[in-house]
């Protein structure tokens, strides 16, 4: 069962400019993401195939975060010593 702070972040709504403004991005990257399939939203527009009034649920928003998170690089791999007693000349 969803505790009280769960049911409220899934009901919160915000807009695509007000998405934008918060990450300081271009509002058309936002829709860029939401017509990609990246970022969900609903069509809360009053009439179906009339011009699209995106929301955006804040717990769809935390998901795109995590799944957008820079990951850290994987540490270098350490070269293998030449087990053979002579020595290699690498060319380019």
């Amino acid at each position: 069962m969803p505790t009280h702070d769960e049911t409220r972040i899934t009901q919160k709504k915000i807009t695509p400019p007000e998405l934008a403004r918060r990450w300081g991005v271009d509002i058309d990257t936002v829709y860029a993401w939401i017509r990609g399939g990246e970022l969900r939203a609903i069509n809360g527009a009053k009439r179906a195939g009339g011009r699209p009034r995106y929301l955006i649920n804040e717990a769809d928003i935390a998901d795109f975060e995590r799944r957008r998170a820079v990951q850290p690089p994987p540490p270098p791999q350490k070269r293998k010593k030449n087990r053979f007693n002579f020595e290699v000349i690498e060319f380019i």
